[in-house]
């Protein structure tokens, strides 16, 4: 009797000294301390737990599940990672998701798995370890195959992605080879049907016959699996037009309008090449004597041997009906003139002789007209300056030799220092100035002076050939005078050429 009343007042006093709530799911056994807690005992409480989790328990037992897997957990209290009595909506999982080793489970995150939130496999209102582990529990509304192939995804899927299979197609009775590997699974077995499905080529690809049909179904005999259009038919060995060159590249539709095998064509080159002839029938039909297979415009007909005018430089490059407006047998005039009449820029001022200064290389492709024969030899940037810098009409004659002609807009002194621009300057560059002001004037260009340019001082307008320019510091530096003309206009006392800032004061 007495044993009961201390055990029923203990529990009142275990009561009222609870640090807190404890969480939705303990409550039920709140007011039962023994529930969870031996006294006097810490060590037994790790089974008190375990007697009501008792999936935990296997987890531990069976070393299964995170609990049974996860090294670190061996030997641990449960209440060292979960701790109660802070309140019934407490978190005492304490999970860090981001950090969560999912390979502690009994279901690693491998390939596209491991991309996935939490949420896409556990639910919120329930335990972690509720969440399906086999493919069909969560991909049963992404199965094309309405589960007709079973429920063992795995035999041909893999966790990377649903399209990379692995089923061995080889050990069926149609081996995948060439293209047939590349596509999807539903090109051959539309509506999930396996079972019968043709291996003849044509009970597939009938709709994509170019051929209509008109060479019958042995596809194979042409065709192989890479793809259509690199066709095995040895058009050397079974024809007598053996493919070169340009026809070994060309669709056989080109040349064969109808059935490949309904109609023998004519071998030659007229009888397919007629709407392309340039010369119009003007050259005969044996094309074969100029043209090569390779290409229309790779002509081999040897025009240094067989004309009295070998093609060099640009005329190696350009149609033969450039020049040949006619039939290619009428002769033509060898002269530059000739054919050039019209491009001539000089308008025949230059007389005929076009070799004088041009070459076959091209026209504008080093001139060999010498400058320097004239009365103008071309020295510094002159030299490099293209002809119609200084010749405005291609006839190049009559062009004054005067600096001030060619520059009268380019001086910046609007002639106030006259015209002869060579009394300063040279044809190396207008900035290559040759004016020596300490000797053609009275004040010595030193210090910060020698930086200068000249509409730093010389601000109006230049009057003749005599300067009048002030040589007093105030004259220019007025609006600098920090003194504000205090200590008088001779800056020089105190002051040197050098900078403003360098003071040497007098006594």
């Amino acid at each position: 009797m007495l044993l009961a009343v201390f055990t029923a007042q203990a529990a009142k006093i275990e009561t009222l000294i609870m640090p807190g709530e404890v969480i939705a799911g303990h409550a039920k056994v709140e007011a039962e301390c023994a529930s969870c807690h031996e006294r006097f005992s810490k060590t037994e409480q790790n089974q008190l737990c375990l007697e009501c989790h008792k999936d935990v328990r296997n987890d531990l037992e069976t070393k299964h599940g995170f609990h049974g897997r996860a090294p670190d957990l061996a030997g641990q209290a449960c209440k060292s990672c979960h701790t109660d009595h802070k309140g019934r909506g407490a978190d005492i999982v304490k999970l860090n998701r981001d950090s969560f080793d999912h390979r502690m489970t009994d279901f690693a995150l491998k390939g596209a798995h491991g991309s996935l939130s939490c949420s896409s496999c556990h639910a919120q209102d329930k335990p972690f370890r509720a969440a399906a582990s086999t493919c069909i529990e969560c991909h049963r509304e992404d199965d094309p195959h309405k589960q007709r192939l079973g429920k063992q995804c795995a035999d041909c899927h893999t966790e990377k992605t649903w399209k990379d299979t692995r089923f061995d197609h080889a050990k069926t009775d149609f081996t995948l080879k060439g293209a047939h590997r590349e596509v999807m699974c539903s090109a051959c077995h539309p509506n999930q049907r396996y079972e019968n499905t043709p291996s003849d080529c044509n009970a597939c690809h009938a709709l994509n016959d170019v051929h209509g049909g008109r060479n019958g179904v042995k596809c194979a005999d042409c065709h192989d699996e890479q793809r259509w259009d690199k066709a095995r038919f040895d058009h050397t060995k079974d024809t007598d037009f053996p493919l070169r060159g340009r026809h070994a590249k060309i669709d056989c539709e080109a040349c064969h309008t109808g059935g490949l095998r309904d109609k023998k064509l004519s071998t030659d080159c007229v009888a397919c090449h007629r709407a392309d002839d340039t010369h119009h029938g003007r050259n005969g039909t044996r094309c074969e004597s100029c043209h090569a297979e390779q290409t229309w415009t790779d002509s081999r007909f040897d025009h240094d041997r067989k004309t009295d005018f070998p093609l060099r430089g640009k005329h190696k490059e350009v149609l033969c009906n450039t020049c040949h407006r006619g039939n290619l047998t009428d002769k033509l005039e060898t002269g530059c003139i000739d054919c050039h009449r019209t491009d001539d820029v000089h308008r025949g001022k230059q007389g005929e002789d076009c070799a004088r200064c041009h070459r076959e290389t091209g026209w504008g492709d080093q001139v060999v007209f010498d400058h320097d024969l004239t009365h103008f030899p071309l020295i510094g940037l002159h030299a490099t300056a293209p002809c119609e810098e200084c010749h405005a009409s291609a006839t190049f004659q009559d062009v004054a030799t005067r600096c001030n002609d060619c520059h009268g807009q380019d001086d910046v002194h609007k002639q106030a220092l006259g015209d002869d621009c060579a009394r300063c300057h040279n044809p190396n560059g207008w900035a290559f100035w040759q004016f020596d002001h300490d000797q053609a004037t009275d004040f010595r260009l030193e210090g910060a002076h020698r930086g200068l340019i000249c509409e730093a001082c010389h601000r109006d307008p230049v009057q003749g050939q005599e300067i009048d320019q002030s040589q007093l510091c105030v004259a220019c530096h007025a609006a600098d005078d920090k003194h504000r003309g205090r200590f008088g206009r001779q800056c020089e006392r105190c002051h040197d050429q050098e900078s403003f800032e360098n003071v040497r004061v007098q006594p």
